[in-house]
């Protein structure tokens, strides 16, 4: 049975547990479990990441941990009870655990992020450190101060890793984390602040010391021990600033002593940051201790001396850049005159270099240097090293810049200057050496006591060094005596000086001696400076061992009495200079005389008197001394001496404040609590101090006394400390006397305070002296009265001060910081005294923060009062607390507000130091008025809402606080990792609004609505919820569910709110519509499910009330469209929104009566986020660019043709280009461009700013985009499309007469023409894809598309790139259209398979003479149309001749738009299924094939083939066929019996395959006859078997002798092959064009109707030949291809061509299963040229019987190609009815930009030529023309693709009626203009002249159906508005009228109809054959200044 658990509440998962049990639940080792009931070894509970799933687990998998219970029962939270650091880490470390392996994927992944792969290691190394210290804790062992070590080094490490991932700061006090419920705002503020700062700055150190490591000295002439000395030198003063560091080295110019590192290594300590300059250097001196000269010879004599070898100096500044330990190598210098010796150091400084030059050109000294920062107790720390292997502290000469109390040093420092010598009889100067000892009182050496320097132990003697023959020798040498002060009485130093002889012997002669005494007869010591020092001669045998003897002599030249002139006039003498650095000894005897007054009792007043100009240093070294002798004095003899032992006092009082001596305050205070004794001088000192305060007023010098008051705080402790004794003495005698003096003086203070002064007057400033140091007295006063009566004082004394002063009056400043100090001192503390000094301090704060001044200061105070309200809330002070809020409230709130508010409005200063203090007191203020309304309750609120008498303050109110509130939200507001402060700062914006709503309810409703307030309202609420800080989703889970806890989501508690307060507006609600779409929008894109079901149903009211205001809710679709782009392309908005939008408002809007359009509505909208969605999803980074442009175009799209939302169309259509640039289709961002550049005129008017266009006139931003595209076409080698904007740009230069641009463009243009004849270019592959399945994105799901593939892209590598593109897609194994399962799966499939294009351009690729650059244009651009081919059996197979049950099926798809376009792929929009039966598919064979043989003939005669085996290879390859059974297969199939009577409708077909048999047989015959002519030799046996085989052939075709009809043309074979008229009889599944007549059309024009008809492929067929490369197929190969079942369609290399699915089975297509010889053969020679790999390799230059010739051109005809059309009507023009700026009415028929536009096509006008004017159509049932077969020498005139159109003529084109105008102004779709369709009929004869045809629009219903299906107009839509001149044809080319052309051979299907009627039948896209009825069209409107 299971019971609840009792105590067991809460555990650690030992083992992972699979949960596989009933009802298991799964745990992870280290999850912390809620345990809830027990049962039998299980428990039931939870794991805390994931609260809602509970199950049942193992008792022995769960660790036990106490725990403390919340809100026991149903909903209690379990806290363990653990020390809240060893929770802090745990929960710290789960976080960083999951960060950490997301860290290692992103290192592994990115191999490149460096900082990611250090962050990793580092963040390893941290977290294992602190589990190390985890364990240490959790075992307790540590003592008290190692625990804290521990816990300061655990979160400095958590604070690190926090900082490091971009977690939050957390706030700690004492280790601790802080619960910001538990502590005020203000306090919470301060905490994470100061965690901030010391993130940020660390405080800059005041003291530094110098790391000195010397390594060695390298030098090449080494060979003696040397010493070196370090010491630190100030440039500036030209004087040492350290004692010297002493280090020796060897022979080798090593340390002596490695071992000992002390010796080596010294730290300069306490250098002041003063002495961090440029000036001061590291001076290092270095000595030679060896032979007098360097280079003598060694000799007998062993005594050495010590001689200057050479010197080195660095800069301090140069180490300051360096942070590591550097080592140096510093130059040595030497002297070029050893008496220069003393200033080396100087002269290198100086750069005087002629007085020193490099000892040695490879001499260095190398040592290591660091400054280190800090204090010396702090470097012990961090550089334990450094300190435990020993390390030699060289001190600074006198005293750092803080004295310590405490520091014992007793140092003298002293200098051998000088000497001035005699010669002694000497021919020669002397080598003079000084040695120096110490003596003590008894004449006796002192051991140890003289050090040349730190580094080495001091010695008994120092010998200074020599100066080569020297009698004025100056040294220099600095020594230090550290001798006891005990030892210092009576002791003197004496220096011997000695002759060192250079002789054989080497002897040192002493000559003479000085000494010193180190202390005077009245205890002063040896004063500070330089003496000159008398040389007393002596003997080498002297006996200076008794010291009594000479000591009696006089031993300085400054002292010697007068009578002395003999020893005063001698020359000899010695300088020495001495520094005593001592903290007992003093050289000042005024200090002495003071401190033995009562030896001299006369001296006290002068004594008394010089006490202010002693040192200070030597006032603190003797503090209690001094004190005590002044408080003896006052107790002996108040009354004399009185006023001068206060000023005594004071003045040592003041020396304490100099922040040299500040140290000495603790020793001041140890001594009044501790030592002093005058317990009756309270009475003195109250009496002087009220004596200096009742002459403030009058006194003249107001110094003196501001010093007295400066000290106020020490003389208090001094009266109360006196008291105390007094009382404790007495009993407590005289209370009342001394209660009166202490009231007696404070009456004093306020009248000198409540004095009003000029603001320069000196009182003023005393009284702010007094102000400053007023708050001290507060807790001395409290010792001995009570806190009433203190608060009293103060209160009073506060409350005396002058209310009005000037705002520049510096007591203004001081008054606040009084109350500073006040509010922060222990009396406020006292909720007792707060209530009494309250009200003080709120009137003068609120004085200030009204006039905005020193906001500083106020922010302290206002921080410093709201801290303590949050200590004191507890139950007993809850009335006083209520109370204070109430004063508090009343008097600052307001003005708190508007300080925020003017804070933050005004400009931040520019230095980054005020810009931080800025933002300190922004942040305080704001942490204060948090801290105040945190405090208010409902009762505060009330009464500050009563306090508002009129409604208009009541709004100013509440439009001040809602500002406010937005301020705070700001994300500047706070750093970014301030979560905590903003979470709380949210909980109390949002306790407030629900407070503030009721009164926004009850005052600013109905008749007193006032929108501006509900609109600072809703603005708040809706930047409240979408705050980043409140997205929950992007925490970590135990992020979230710490928020959710605390605060619960306070998202959805704001949008509850707001969905109350929108109900709640009534009709008002329309004042907001459509203002608030967008605000409510984006709250409902939070992706939180309540906050998006409350907030929804608002778009539901608001389509209402717009409904019943307006009729229609076209604003808030359009506010809803308008920003759903920009907020969707933020990364806001998922799938699950959209279905919720959609299914929340339709089943709101289920009952209303506009249920229709608000339907329509949600459907626009909905579709609308689908492709915004999709848009986002392909844009993330990593996407294929393929995908990115495909969803780009859907969306552009849908803003066009569904949305008419034209600046975001522009906005996608520069996306659009920019996507097509990276992804280098040039082609394709021209066309993009070009959708631009469409919406623009050539026009003058000043267009904005936009995107990256400047602000500028219509007419240039179109010529920029022309240049551009024109550029760009150039790029995709679509030079046809650039040429026609290089005309348009051209004619708008000529009309502006602007001829050096003109003069560019045309030679841009021909520029264009060379690259198309001179250029190859490659075809693309074409490859249909189909993507079926739910997992697409919406813009493919279910759809299929045409793609046009990349250069060399064959079907392979196209599908492995789709595949690429969307890895989890399969690919599909066949070519059959799926079913249902396959398009609802729930999974991506790709369909994939090439399609052969269909051309509309047939005129240019059926016309002979044109080149074949120029014909694979066309062939592969502007193509509408596609085709795949599949050959089946239908029936029963005949095994003997397959032929006859082989029939191909036949797709033909129809885009929405051609390619290329905008796009690499368009969608699908119509696809057509044909059968085409045995028989025809026979037909279309042998047609290819002929007109293959006809091309490779034609090629060969005109020598146009460098090589003729592409002919031979054919020949063969049809000749051999035919031998073993090609025709005859056919034959066999179709011309028996059977067959005939079985089909008796497929007479004229089975005609027309004899006929073309026929022709093969002629063709051949001809081809053979060419092929001798040109046959090498070695191939004449070839061509003879060919011969034969082909009279073979002849023979089995039954052919004796061709007909008459054949015979006619037997060299022309280039224009077609001799045809009957049962060609015509073809029925049209075969044709589908039927009869028709092609106009010439520019490249860039996409005819609608025009379709490809079989004869098209001839066009193909003729480049084909020039593909063949090596091998011909066989005959079996041809027509003998077994047909294999299964096809796959992704296999294949190739879609199937015409050729191929009537002459091969599926098999030949590529089939995995054949042989790669094979197949390569077989796609070689069968299939189209689109299928074949080299068909741009090899062009095929054409003979020139081939060349087209002119044509001429009329005002209204059409061209023709051929002559016996006849003559044409005449055609009325039509105008464009479409504009920019409106819709114009143009009468004129004359030619301008107004009449229809006009196409300027590739190449320059040809001279005008009559032709037949017809449209091009199509007819079901074409009429056949007759065609004479007359031969002529003449070649036909063929249309040229290169003429030019006139106005009316163009009209007529259905591309250019006035729906397909290329000025699209209005995005809106725009239908066909008036009439819809007219009859043209074509006369038999050029006389005779139709009737006049009236405005012609569209050809037929095709362009009807186009405009009104869903498909946008094209986008290619190219016509040009600029006529051109026709140009006269020359004299010697012109044509006689009455001429007629030659007649040839048809080529296939080419038939001309003279009469043609529009029949919407023929339309392939219209099933039904019934014609649309146009839509009107809107007017179009103006473009946007875009």
């Amino acid at each position: 049975m299971w019971i609840p658990t009792e105590h067991e509440k809460y555990g650690v998962v030992l083992a992972s547990f699979r949960g596989t049990v009933q009802h298991g639940l799964p745990l992870e080792i280290g999850d912390t479990v809620q345990l809830l009931e027990k049962c039998e070894g299980w428990y039931r509970g939870f794991v805390h990441k994931n609260p809602n799933v509970k199950g049942i687990f193992p008792c022995s998998y769960i660790h036990l941990k106490n725990a403390h219970i919340k809100n026991k029962g149903q909903f209690e939270t379990v806290i363990p009870t653990e020390d809240s650091v060893i929770t802090e880490m745990t929960s710290t470390l789960r976080d960083w655990g999951a960060m950490w392996k997301r860290l290692y994927v992103v290192k592994s992944v990115q191999h490149t992020h460096k900082n990611e792969g250090d962050l990793f290691h580092r963040l390893w190394h941290v977290m294992n450190e602190i589990l190390d210290l985890r364990r240490q804790v959790l075992v307790g062992h540590l003592t008290n101060d190692r625990m804290k070590d521990v816990k300061q080094h655990i979160t400095a490490r958590l604070d690190w890793g926090n900082e490091q991932l971009s977690l939050d700061l957390v706030p700690r006090r004492e280790f601790s984390m802080v619960d910001p419920d538990e502590i005020s705002v203000t306090e919470l503020f301060k905490l994470m602040e100061h965690r901030h700062r010391k993130k940020e700055t660390p405080v800059p150190a005041s003291t530094h010391h110098l790391f000195v490591h010397m390594k060695s000295l390298m030098s090449s002439n080494l060979g003696e021990e040397l010493e070196v000395f370090f010491h630190i030198y100030d440039g500036r003063e030209n004087r040492p600033l350290s004692e010297r560091f002493f280090v020796r080295l060897n022979k080798n110019g090593v340390p002596k002593s490695p071992e000992k590192t002390e010796r080596q290594c010294t730290l300069f300590v306490d250098l002041g940051s003063s002495d961090l300059r440029k000036d001061v250097y590291i001076v290092v001196h270095i000595m030679r201790i060896g032979r007098m000269g360097a280079g003598e010879k060694k000799n007998l004599c062993s005594i050495q001396y010590r001689r200057p070898f050479g010197c080195a100096v660095v800069s301090i500044a140069d180490l300051l850049t360096a942070d590591s330990k550097d080592d140096h190598l510093l130059k040595v210098y030497a002297c070029t005159t050893e008496s220069e010796w003393y200033q080396i150091h100087e002269n290198i400084i100086r750069k005087v270099n002629s007085r020193y030059n490099l000892s040695g050109s490879n001499t260095g000294l190398a040592v290591s240097l660091q400054l280190l920062h800090g204090d010396i107790e702090q470097l012990r720390r961090e550089y334990m090293v450094l300190f435990t292997r020993g390390v030699s502290i060289t001190k600074k000469l006198g005293f750092s810049d803080i004295i310590m109390p405490g520091e014992m040093r007793n140092d003298l420092y002293m200098t051998l200057e000088k000497g001035e010598f005699e010669k002694g009889g000497k021919s020669v100067a002397r080598n003079v050496e000084i040695t120096v000892y110490v003596l003590d009182i008894e004449g006796q050496v002192m051991k140890s006591y003289v050090a040349a320097g730190s580094g080495e132990p001091g010695g008994d003697e120092y010998h200074s060094f020599v100066l080569y023959h020297n009698n004025s020798p100056r040294w220099a040498e600095q020594i230090k005596l550290p001798i006891p002060v005990d030892m210092f009485r009576g002791s003197h130093v004496r220096f011997e000086f000695r002759h060192c002889s250079t002789k054989d012997k080497g002897e040192k002669k002493l000559f003479g001696y000085s000494f010193v005494h180190l202390m005077q007869e009245d205890g002063r010591t040896l004063p500070d400076g330089t003496h000159e020092l008398i040389i007393h001669k002596c003997e080498e045998n002297a006996n200076l061992q008794d010291s009594s003897r000479y000591l009696k002599l006089p031993f300085s030249k400054a002292n010697l009495p007068g009578n002395n002139q003999a020893v005063k006039g001698t020359k000899e003498s010695f300088w020495i200079t001495s520094f005593l650095c001592s903290t007992k000894l003093t050289q000042n005897g005024d200090m002495l005389d003071l401190l033995k007054w009562r030896a001299h009792p006369e001296r006290i007043n002068d004594s008394l008197s010089k006490l202010k100009e002693i040192d200070g240093s030597e006032i603190v070294k003797f503090l209690q001394d001094t004190l005590d002798t002044l408080f003896s004095i006052l107790d002996e003899s108040s009354q004399r001496y009185g006023l001068k032992v206060f000023d005594c006092l004071v003045h040592i009082i003041n020396l304490l404040q100099d922040s040299k001596f500040q140290h000495f305050k603790p020793v001041m205070d140890t001594y009044i609590e501790s030592h002093f004794a005058g317990a009756l001088s309270y009475r003195d000192l109250i009496k002087v101090l009220k004596w200096y305060v009742d002459r403030i007023i009058d006194a003249e010098h107001q110094d003196h006394i501001q010093q007295v008051l400066k000290a106020t705080e020490y003389i208090f402790k001094y009266i109360i400390q006196s008291r105390r004794l007094f009382a404790l003495a007495t009993g407590g005698q005289s209370e009342e006397e001394f209660r009166c003096c202490v009231h007696e003086l404070f009456m004093s203070i306020r009248f000198f305070l409540s004095q009003e002064n000029k603001i320069t007057s000196p009182v003023t400033q005393t009284q702010a002296v007094f102000l400053l140091t007023f708050p001290a007295v507060y807790g001395e006063l409290l010792k001995i009265f009570t806190v009433r009566e203190v608060a009293g004082f103060v209160r009073e004394t506060l409350g005396s001060l002058p209310a009005t002063v000037h705002a520049e009056c510096p007591l203004e400043a001081v008054k606040l910081h009084c109350i500073a100090k006040t509010v922060e001192s222990q009396l406020y503390t006292n909720p007792e005294s707060r209530c009494i000094l309250l009200p003080v301090v709120l009137r003068l704060l609120q004085a200030h923060m009204q006039e905005q001044r020193d906001l500083v200061m106020c922010a302290r105070i206002l921080t410093s009062m709201l801290s303590l309200i949050k200590k004191d809330d507890s139950v007993t002070t809850e009335p006083v607390v209520s109370e204070e809020v109430d004063l508090i409230v009343d008097s600052l709130l307001v003005v708190l507000m508007r300080t925020i508010l003017e804070i933050t409005n005004r400009p931040q200063p520019a230095g980054t130091n005020m810009r931080l203090q800025f933002q300190d007191i922004t942040g305080e203020f704001v942490a204060c008025l948090l801290a105040l309304l945190r405090q208010m309750s409902d009762k505060h609120y009330q009464q500050l809402l009563q306090v508002f008498t009129s409604k208009d303050d009541l709004r100013d109110f509440l439009l001040q606080i809602f500002t406010v509130f937005r301020i705070l939200i700001r994300p500047e507001m706070f750093p970014k990792d301030w979560t905590v402060m903003r979470l709380v700062t949210n909980n109390v914006i949002i306790t407030t609004v629900l407070y503030l709503s009721d009164a926004l309810r009850k005052n600013f409703l109905n008749e007193k609505f006032d929108y501006k307030v509900w609109d600072s309202y809703f603005y708040l609420s809706v930047i409240f919820i979408n705050q980043p800080c409140l997205q929950l989703e992007s925490f970590s889970p135990s992020k979230r569910k710490r928020v959710l806890e605390k605060y619960g989501d306070m998202r959805v508690m704001m949008g509850c709110e707001i969905f109350s307060m929108w109900q709640n507006l009534g009709e008002h609600k329309l004042n907001f519509i459509p203002a608030m779409i967008g605000p409510f929008l984006e709250v409902t894109l939070v992706p939180q499910p309540d906050l998006r079901n409350v907030m929804i149903p608002i778009f539901h009211d608001m389509m209402d009330w717009e409904q019943r205001r307006s009729g229609n809710f076209k604003q808030v679709e359009a506010k809803l469209i308008d920003k759903l782009d920009s907020l969707m392309s933020e990364g806001k908005g998922d799938e699950t929104y959209r279905e919720l939008f959609n299914s929340i408002l339709l089943k709101k809007i289920e009952r209303e009566t506009w249920r229709e359009s608000g339907i329509s509505l949600i459907a626009t909208v909905t579709r609308l986020m689908e492709r915004l969605l999709d848009y986002r999803d392909c844009m993330k980074l990593g996407e294929v660019d393929g995908k990115k442009i495909g969803c780009t175009v859907s969306l552009l799209n849908f803003y066009k043709t569904e949305l008419n939302k034209e600046e975001m169309y522009i906005r996608y259509i520069h996306k659009l280009y920019e996507l097509h640039l990276k992804a280098q289709n040039y082609t394709e961002a021209s066309y993009t461009l070009l959708l631009y550049d469409e919406l623009l005129e050539w026009s003058e008017r000043p267009l904005r700013e936009f995107l990256n266009y400047p602000m500028q006139s219509e007419w240039q931003r179109k010529e920029y985009l022309h240049l551009t595209i024109v550029q760009n076409f150039d790029r995709g080698k679509c030079w046809e499309n650039g040429i026609i904007l290089c005309r348009e740009l051209a004619d708008q230069y000529e009309s502006y007469y602007d001829y050096r641009n003109l003069s560019k463009m045309r030679m841009m243009e021909a520029s264009l023409y060379d690259k198309i004849m001179d250029q190859q270019r490659l075809e693309p592959e074409f490859f249909r894809v189909g993507f079926y399945g739910k997992k697409f994105p919406f813009f493919l799901r279910n759809k299929e598309f045409v793609c046009r593939g990349h250069d060399y892209e064959r079907l392979e590598a196209f599908q492995q790139r789709m595949l690429n593109e969307f890895p989890h897609a399969i690919a599909m194994q066949h070519v059959n259209q799926p079913d249902q399962t396959i398009y609802q799966a729930e999974a991506q499939y790709l369909q994939i398979y090439a399609v052969s294009p269909i051309p509309e351009s047939q005129d240019v690729l059926q016309r002979d003479g044109v080149p074949d650059n120029i014909k694979s244009f066309y062939k592969v651009n502007h193509i509408w149309r596609f085709r795949y081919d599949r050959p089946f059996h239908k029936g029963t197979k005949d095994k003997e001749n397959e032929f006859k049950s082989l029939w191909v099926e036949r797709t033909t798809l129809t885009l929405v738009q051609s390619l290329p376009g905008i796009s690499r792929w368009f969608e699908v929009e119509k696809r057509e299924l044909v059968e085409v039966s045995p028989l025809e598919n026979a037909i279309e064979v042998i047609e290819n094939k002929n007109l293959q043989l006809r091309t490779l003939i034609a090629q060969c005669q005109s020598r146009q083939m460098q090589n003729i085996n592409p002919l031979t290879m054919c020949l063969n390859g049809v000749i051999d066929a035919a031998v073993n059974g090609g025709l005859a297969r056919y034959q066999e199939a179709f011309f028996v019996k059977d067959y005939i009577v079985n089909h008796p409708e497929d007479g004229d077909k089975i005609g027309r395959l004899r006929e073309l048999m026929f022709e093969q047989a002629h063709i051949l015959e001809y081809g053979l006859a060419v092929h001798e002519k040109f046959v090498p030799q070695d191939m004449r046996p070839l061509h003879k078997k060919l011969v034969d085989q082909f009279h073979v052939m002849k023979s089995s075709l039954g052919i004796q002798e061709f007909p008459a009809y054949v015979r006619a043309s037997p060299v022309h074979f280039t224009n077609g092959s001799p045809r009957s008229s049962c060609r015509n009889s073809v029925p049209n599944i075969l044709s589908p064009d039927g009869a028709r007549v092609v106009a010439r059309r520019s490249p860039l024009t996409y005819p609608a109707v025009n379709r490809y008809s079989s004869s098209s492929l001839s066009s193909q067929a003729s480049n084909e030949v020039s593909n063949i490369t090596g091998q011909s197929e066989s005959s079996d190969e041809v027509f003998n291809m077994q047909p294999s079942p299964s096809t796959s369609s992704l296999s294949s290399n190739h879609s199937a061509s015409p050729n191929v699915t009537s002459s091969a089975p599926s098999s030949a297509r590529g089939s995995p299963q054949l042989q790669d010889k094979h197949k390569h053969s077989r796609e070689n020679s069968c299939l189209s040229s689109r299928e074949r790999p080299v068909s741009a390799i090899y062009p095929n230059p054409l003979d020139p019987a081939q060349r087209a010739t002119p044509h001429q051109i009329g005002d209204t005809t059409l061209p023709r190609s051929d002559p016996n059309l006849s003559a044409p009507d005449k055609v009325r023009p039509t105008f464009s009815s479409w504009s920019l700026d409106s819709v114009k009415e143009v009468n004129n028929t004359q030619f301008s930009d107004t009449v229809g536009k006009l196409l300027c096509p590739p190449v320059p006008p040809r001279p005008p030529y009559s032709g037949s004017s017809a449209k091009t159509m199509r007819s079901q049932s074409p009429v056949p023309t007759s065609r004479s077969p007359q031969k002529s020498s003449l070649p036909p005139f063929t249309p040229s693709p290169t003429e030019c159109q006139s106005a009316g003529l163009v009209s007529n084109s259905p591309v250019l009626s006035g729906s397909y105008s290329s000025g699209i102004s209005s995005l809106s779709r725009c239908s066909v203009s008036e009439a819809s369709g007219t009859e043209a009929t074509t006369g038999d004869h050029p006389a005779h002249q139709g009737p006049t045809m009236p405005n012609s629009v569209s050809s037929g219903s095709d362009e009807l159906i186009r405009r009104e299906n869903k498909t946008p107009p094209p986008y290619s839509v190219y016509e040009r508005t600029n006529p051109r001149r026709p140009v006269p044809l020359p004299h010697s080319l012109s044509i006689p009228p009455s001429v007629d052309p030659p007649a040839l051979p048809p080529k296939p299907h080419q038939l001309r109809t003279s009469s043609m009627k529009l029949d919407p039948a023929s339309d392939p896209r219209r099933a039904d054959g019934v014609p649309h009825v146009p839509r009107p069209r809107p007017l179009p409107r103006k473009v946007s200044q875009l």
